[in-house]
């Protein structure tokens, strides 16, 4: 066998966040797809290792995609995580976050507010975090 093959734990809700990924972030899901799915098919396991169990073999991992800096910080960082299966050559895609907005924008489209999307559920929480943010920066 050459490689690790790439599988999901559900498979439908992780390609939902690929395509709102896809939607809304361009330059994480090019990284992803282009660089970082091909390293992890290859046995470059990229990211930060956050736990192993020696007893199953396993690895679990998460990596921090590109992402806009206020993006960032008004609806957290943009990240893979995934487990590594090493006995069975596996490479099990769990999730994408901020799972919530990636989420929302794929069942509907979503707005923005200075740039930035916000949330339809939380769009004043979203548009206070963004002022506030703009604020500190001493940006209008």
């Amino acid at each position: 066998m050459k490689g690790y093959v790439l599988d999901y734990i559900n498979e439908n809700e992780f390609k939902k966040l690929e395509r709102a990924l896809k939607k809304y972030n361009m330059l994480a899901f090019k990284k992803l797809n282009f660089d970082y799915y091909p390293a992890l098919r290859n046995g470059n396991f990229v990211g930060e290792l956050i736990s192993t169990n020696k007893k199953d073999g396993t690895s679990k991992y998460e990596l921090k995609l590109p992402s806009d800096k206020m993006f960032a910080a008004v609806h957290g960082e943009v990240k893979l995580f995934y487990t590594v299966y090493k006995k069975e050559g596996t490479v099990m895609l769990e999730t994408i976050t901020p799972t919530e907005i990636l989420l929302e924008g794929h069942m509907s489209e979503l707005t923005t507010y200075k740039g930035i999307m916000i949330s339809k559920a939380n769009a004043s929480k979203d548009k206070f975090k963004i002022d506030l943010l703009n604020m500190l920066q001493g940006n209008k």
